[in-house]
């Protein structure tokens, strides 16, 4: 599960209030009369013909930084940074490319923001039950076909914007109370979905969390994003990944890793141990401070 979700704060809150209203302003996603802003999509694109794989996948000992608030930071020596799809202007991920770095763009596919503008797109019935802790969000059936149209959308958009590869995020809503008959079943199908779409546009795509089908989905997907598994204690599961030399991008939050310089230096050695890519970040992953266990 995206254990983010239940960790919202009130400075979060007022921060997403603000964005929806400059996202208001923006042309919707794929549509529109109006000319569309680096940000946006101008409308669908078609995948490669043929393509059926990532045109770039990352490796187990790439360095990344991850920034989904705020004007990206675009200094860090690393090789990959993960910023988010709909609010990233096109000239920093191109600029970021010319710098020598792979972009990798985030977007939620199992849950609706009512900020973002493509928000119309979804019906009534879409959407569920709200992610505790997160205002404006509800969780979204992955099993209706004009949700996954308007995740085909998206993923059109990271191509537009000539994103390297996508972080799909709350694909895991079965394990929460989505407040549809969600399972095991219904996520695996869908996750292999949003694989196979990435695929097609040759982006290559992260899978979130969700540890616990890491067994049935690791061969379609090309790296993880895992937040917290050394404060849950859930990080061997991903030596499926490693193992197969596909690499895992690990975010940890407890302040202890923060503030003592000794607990981050244990927390560091587990992360080379276990050949996982660990970052000690904000929650709101707004570049606020960040620490990297690979420097």
């Amino acid at each position: 599960m995206n254990r983010r979700q239940f960790q919202k704060t009130s400075a979060d809150a007022a921060l997403r209030i603000g964005c929806a209203a400059l996202l208001a302003l923006c042309t919707a996603c794929g549509g529109g009369s109006a000319s569309p802003d680096p940000g946006t999509s101008s409308g669908s694109v078609s995948p490669p013909s043929g393509a059926t794989a990532a045109a770039w996948k990352p490796g187990v000992a790439d360095t990344w930084q991850w920034q989904l608030r705020g004007t990206v930071n675009t200094t860090y020596d690393v090789r990959i940074y993960d910023v988010d799809l709909f609010d990233t202007p096109q000239a920093t991920i191109a600029a970021l490319q010319a710098a020598g770095r792979h972009v990798v763009c985030y977007f939620s596919a199992g849950s609706s923001e009512d900020w973002r503008p493509d928000y119309s797109k979804f019906l009534a019935s879409d959407k569920g039950n709200a992610l505790s802790g997160w205002p404006g969000e509800q969780w979204l059936d992955t099993r209706s076909d004009n949700v996954r149209a308007v995740m085909r959308a998206r993923l059109d958009l990271a191509v537009s914007k000539r994103c390297d590869g996508v972080e799909p995020d709350n694909v895991d809503g079965y394990t929460n109370n989505p407040g549809f008959p969600l399972d095991a079943s219904s996520q695996i199908d869908f996750n292999r979905f949003i694989a196979s779409e990435a695929h097609a546009r040759s982006l290559a795509v992260g899978l979130k969390n969700d540890i616990d089908q890491i067994p049935d989905l690791v061969a379609a997907f090309d790296f993880a994003v895992n937040e917290q598994c050394h404060e849950f204690s859930e990080c061997g599961a991903y030596a499926a990944f490693t193992g197969g030399g596909k690499p895992v991008f690990n975010a940890e939050y407890l302040q202890a890793d923060v503030t003592d310089s000794a607990a981050r230096a244990n927390l560091c050695m587990q992360a080379r141990a276990a050949n996982l890519r660990t970052l000690v970040l904000p929650l709101q992953l707004d570049d606020s401070f960040r620490y990297s266990c690979d420097s």
